[in-house]
């Protein structure tokens, strides 16, 4: 089995980041009530696809490829950073 991160990252190619950065917090959720199992991610994407894109249509955009992966219970929850280059490398949205 590819590792979460792997997978993440391929469901994600057609955004063709500049900076993709993977967290498993999975180990500071254990024992959360309502927790089934599923791994709790953080990313960080840099992607040229976010110009001119809401932060609500960024989320959308990286969540719905990943969509079988929450109804599958593998992701429980996943803390999304979507920027594009201009943000995350003249650091203007912190």
């Amino acid at each position: 089995m590819q590792s979460m991160e792997h997978e993440i990252q391929t469901a994600l190619s057609h955004l063709n980041a500049d900076v993709f950065e993977f967290s498993d917090e999975s180990h500071l959720h254990a024992g959360h009530a309502g927790n089934s199992g599923g791994g709790h991610y953080r990313i960080l994407i840099v992607s040229g696809a976010f110009e001119n894109v809401s932060r609500i249509m960024r989320q959308r955009m990286v969540k719905e490829p990943l969509e079988t992966h929450f109804c599958t219970g593998r992701i429980y929850a996943l803390a999304i950073r979507a920027l594009t280059p201009d943000e995350f490398f003249n650091r203007s949205n912190p």
